[in-house]
């Protein structure tokens, strides 16, 4: 069975690194990095500064230049990768719940898939809730991402349709019970406890959370 360890393996969120670590700058003088190779490490470097702004100061509160200066990038860098600072919010969040969904998958098809679903189900939010504690700057933009406006809405809409893939594998549930919102009221009360608790800051509260999750989306789906 996968750990949450093992899923976890290779992945960096957003604001997990400072932009400003040594082995991160970018010296003056002749590169043998390609343009591509270049822009592709300041755009890494602004979105862990993205992730640290927001979760200090909050989307409202964030600056470019305070980005920026987290990022160790100059502004008009920043211009030539983001429209603006709903842009940058938004690919942060957008490539951080991304991965965040893929370990879980991992997770979830090692632990069995179909062949048992709850312990798949546990595998996966298992993963899901060590990430987000482990990670409180890009946890944070899980309640941030709401400020955004409809751009934020959109990939928030996004991340919460990527879960129902982990439901392909559920028994039918009840038949006289529309399966499709069954399974998007059962997403969304658990993507709302995780942000009450991020909300809150209490991120080391998320993993005892666990046992309560598995039984909210297991048991919808279990025959009597």
């Amino acid at each position: 069975m996968t750990s949450a360890r093992e899923a976890e393996e290779g992945l960096v969120l957003p604001g997990a690194r400072s932009g400003r670590e040594p082995g991160r700058s970018l010296r003056p003088g002749p590169r043998r990095l390609s343009p591509e190779q270049v822009a592709s490490r300041q755009r890494e470097r602004l979105l862990d500064g993205v992730a640290r702004t927001v979760a200090e100061n909050g989307y409202a509160g964030a600056r470019i230049s305070d980005i920026c200066r987290e990022a160790g990038v100059t502004r008009p860098v920043f211009y030539e990768l983001f429209s603006g600072k709903e842009d940058a919010v938004v690919a942060a969040y957008r490539g951080g719940t991304q991965q965040v969904v893929r370990a879980m998958g991992r997770a979830y098809e090692e632990a069995g898939g179909a062949a048992d679903w709850p312990a798949s189900v546990r595998a996966g939010l298992r993963v899901l809730l060590t990430l987000l504690t482990e990670n409180p700057a890009f946890a944070t933009m899980v309640v941030e991402i709401e400020s955004v406006g409809p751009a934020g809405r959109g990939a928030r809409a996004e991340l919460l349709a990527s879960f129902r893939r982990f439901f392909a594998d559920a028994p039918a549930g009840p038949p006289w019970v529309a399966r499709a919102e069954l399974v998007d009221i059962v997403v969304g009360a658990v993507h709302a406890a995780v942000h009450r608790a991020v909300d809150e800051g209490r991120f080391t509260d998320l993993p005892p959370l666990l046992d309560t999750l598995v039984h909210v989306v297991v048991t919808p789906f279990t025959p009597e």
